[in-house]
């Protein structure tokens, strides 16, 4: 878990919990932990390499927007001193890494494991060095061709010959060999251009030659540059979410520091997903299923006072795969286990099931998530590899679900059937985030869902229901909603079930404008949805939307100083509103929304009928305050006592006085 953002709230509010300590008490970890808990290591054994993981690091290997400080921080492998960081799931290049410190491998020559970033000095020699550190750069130009060309110069342009000139050079050739003593003699010889041996040639059709992949790194806009200027920041975002595909991605470097200071960080290409076999032996090691013994109490337990609520969320659940290809731009799943799914085998997940029934005190027969990063995407990808090695689309299902994707969710339903079937077993429900556009996809797999995999509700994600934040966000249109909906309640009513569905929006994301707010809170009203809980836009390190937030430009599309503008939800008021939109039914919010709504020109959805959205009057409530709660005080129904002689009503305050 991120320090920050298990610390503070979206609105940079300290926590007063901590889902991950005991007790729930918050404040136990400092602030960036990952960087502090790697300084205190090298003040403590200056001569032990420092290996740095998990997703603080993973998700700020190069400089970042930091939410919480409003700037631009440098990566978190110069601020943590650690010799090598590793990104995304890091089991194969741990193995690696651990071989060669045992064979005395200096750290600092360790340079060649792919998820790694690490401090270089300069570029080695060998390497191809792509500048990609300005924009509204010409690319390469093609030359026209000149019409007046003869069809022999116009062969030659293109580095070829015209066959009639090359038969009349044959016949001349073999004239001047019949008879050798009419050329002239010359001691001129041409020039001959030879490629390096110690270069490797360079490659592509044509003219345009571009080097080797595994030889080429992409020079990211420095440090400097990305702090002081949001438009590259954008640009060097967008490179590195197109570098993310460990069959084409290339080294990335980025520059820290000028002159005598100067280092780059340098990035291998993303790590090779582990396969089948590899994920079932990460998951069949003995893990101990429990939280270190230091958090329990004197008996040894983690309940009462050392319950760890992050523990108890995930104490009964089975992760099946890793990865996903939805692409959404708010979350960083995707920067850190890529976009590739790597599914455990069918047999790995039922002995896990197994395990949990006769080893996990307190199992009660109820698996709560058979999951992982998404519900349903369990075994799904690529049908070619070739086209999955070479694609760089940052999503396999936005627009549209791309024709080489397979949507086949039989493995997944065979495997919900055989672990409902296990001894001991009584329930496995599904708490994994569903991807309805792929569900649709499958009705016999939304049936087998609803028919035996829902506890009463079921949570998914629209996000929003117009069109403007959805194509930003990279999510499905609110009709695929409506087919999953009506799929849903179908299949629900056959099984003879009364069953919701719980729908979760997200309020102030790039691109949302007010009157987007204002359409989503009344589409709630009209499907008749109150939300209790909802989630402010919240920018994490390297996702792109936070590469929105803090430029107001589209890393989707090509970056330019005149590229596509994002209309971004700054500023506490504005975030209030959008909050409070989806929270239309909550009467703290209304005077709020009515002053926003009639700024709007719809003074029309202020009103007391079923068809306004807020009412026209405030009610009296002990709770109410308003917007600006520090320079207001609650509101209070006691009235204060009657003067003597006043005639006490049902206005003035009831009972009577009693009589003295």
């Amino acid at each position: 878990m991120d320090s920050m953002i298990n610390r503070y709230t979206a609105d940079r509010k300290i926590r007063s919990d901590d889902a991950y300590t005991p007790g729930d008490v918050g404040g136990k970890r400092p602030d960036r932990a990952a960087i502090v808990y790697s300084q205190r290591c090298r003040e403590a054994y200056p001569d032990v390499p420092i290996i740095l993981g998990g997703i603080e690091g993973s998700l700020r290997r190069i400089a970042h927007y930091d939410y919480w400080s409003d700037k631009v921080r440098r990566s978190i492998v110069v601020d943590s001193k650690c010799d090598l960081l590793l990104y995304g799931n890091a089991e194969r290049a741990i193995v690696e890494i651990a071989h060669r410190l045992a064979a005395k491998v200096p750290v600092h020559d360790i340079v060649d494991v792919r998820g790694t970033a690490f401090v270089r000095r300069q570029t080695p020699e060998g390497w191809f060095e792509i500048d990609s550190t300005t924009v509204d750069t010409p690319g390469h130009v093609e030359a026209h061709i000149n019409p007046y060309l003869m069809i022999s110069d116009q062969a030659r342009e293109n580095g070829a010959t015209c066959a009639r000139e090359d038969e009349a050079q044959t016949v001349a050739d073999l004239q001047n060999a019949a008879n050798p003593s009419s050329l002239p003699s010359s001691s001129v010889k041409p020039l001959q251009f030879v490629p390096s041996p110690s270069m490797p040639a360079l490659r592509g059709k044509g003219t345009h030659k571009v080097p080797p992949r595994d030889l080429s790194v992409i020079r990211l806009p420095s440090y400097e540059q990305v702090k002081s200027d949001p438009v590259l920041y954008a640009h060097a975002n967008r490179v590195l979410h197109l570098e993310t595909n460990p069959g084409n991605a290339r080294c990335l470097v980025q520059a820290h520091g000028e002159g005598h200071t100067a280092r780059d960080v340098w990035m291998t290409p993303p790590p090779i997903p582990l396969t089948t076999a590899e994920m079932d032996a990460v998951f069949d090691l003995p893990y101990a299923r429990s939280p270190h013994p230091s958090y329990a109490d004197e008996n040894g337990s983690h309940d009462g006072a050392t319950k760890i609520p992050a523990w108890e969320m995930i104490r009964f659940s089975v992760n099946i795969m890793r990865g996903c290809f939805g692409g959404c731009t708010f979350c960083s799943i995707t920067e850190h286990e890529g976009r590739i799914i790597q599914s455990r085998s069918e047999a790995s997940v039922l002995r896990e099931i197994e395990d949990i029934r006769d080893k996990v005190k307190g199992f009660t027969g109820v698996i709560s998530d058979l999951g992982g990063p998404t519900a349903n995407m369990y075994r799904l990808g690529c049908k070619s590899p070739e086209i999955e090695s070479a694609c760089r689309k940052p999503s396999c299902v936005y627009p549209g679900i791309c024709s080489n994707l397979t949507t086949d969710h039989g493995p997944l339903i065979q495997m919900y059937r055989k672990a409902r079937s296990l001894k001991g077993i009584k329930k496995i429900l599904i708490g994994s985030g569903l991807r309805y556009d792929l569900a649709v996809q499958s009705p016999e797999y939304v049936k087998e869902l609803v028919t035996h995999h829902v506890g009463g509700y079921l949570k998914i994600a629209p996000e929003h229901t117009e069109s403007g934040p959805l194509s930003k966000m990279m999510k499905p249109g609110i009709g695929t909603y409506d087919r999953f909906k009506s799929l849903f309640d179908k299949f629900s009513a056959e099984a003879g079930k009364k069953q919701f569905l719980v729908p979760y929006f997200i309020a102030a994301h790039p691109g949302t404008s007010d009157e987007d707010m204002m359409n989503l809170a009344v589409w709630l009203k009209k499907n008749g949805f109150r939300a209790d809980q909802v989630q402010t836009f919240y920018p994490s390190p390297m996702a792109t939307a936070t590469a929105m937030y803090h430029t107001a430009k589209n890393p989707l599309r090509k970056i330019s100083r005149e590229s596509e503008k994002v209309d971004v939800v700054k500023g506490e008021k504005r975030r209030r509103l959008h909050k409070a939109f989806l929270r239309y039914h909550d009467a703290k919010h209304w005077p709020l929304l009515r002053e926003a709504l009639k700024a709007m020109g719809r003074s029309d959805l202020i009103g007391n009928g079923k068809h306004h959205l807020i009412p026209t009057w405030q009610p009296l409530s002990d709770d109410y305050q308003s917007a600006r709660r520090k320079n207001s005080t609650p509101g209070s129904l006691k009235s204060k006592a009657p003067r003597p002689g006043q005639l006490l009503t049902q206005h003035t305050g009831l009972p009577p006085r009693k009589k003295s």
